[in-house]
């Protein structure tokens, strides 16, 4: 999955973002999920979050599901 849909992303997923420094570059950056900062459903440029390590980027690929 890539990201671009809110109901996809749950948090403590694996997941591969851009950090707003590296969208030139497409530079991606491995994480887990620790909150969803999007708040509309989709978002074309992928749904941003922030990650355990507290950096915030928008979502490219959504590398493990969690279950409910």
């Amino acid at each position: 999955m890539d990201g671009r849909k809110r109901s996809d992303v749950r948090v403590g997923q694996l997941v591969n973002i851009v950090l707003k420094e590296h969208q030139r570059t497409g530079e991606l950056t491995e994480g887990v999920v620790k909150d969803i900062l999007t708040n509309s459903g989709t978002h074309p440029h992928g749904i941003k979050i922030r990650l355990e390590t507290g950096e915030v980027g928008r979502i490219k690929e959504i590398l493990e599901n969690v279950e409910d």
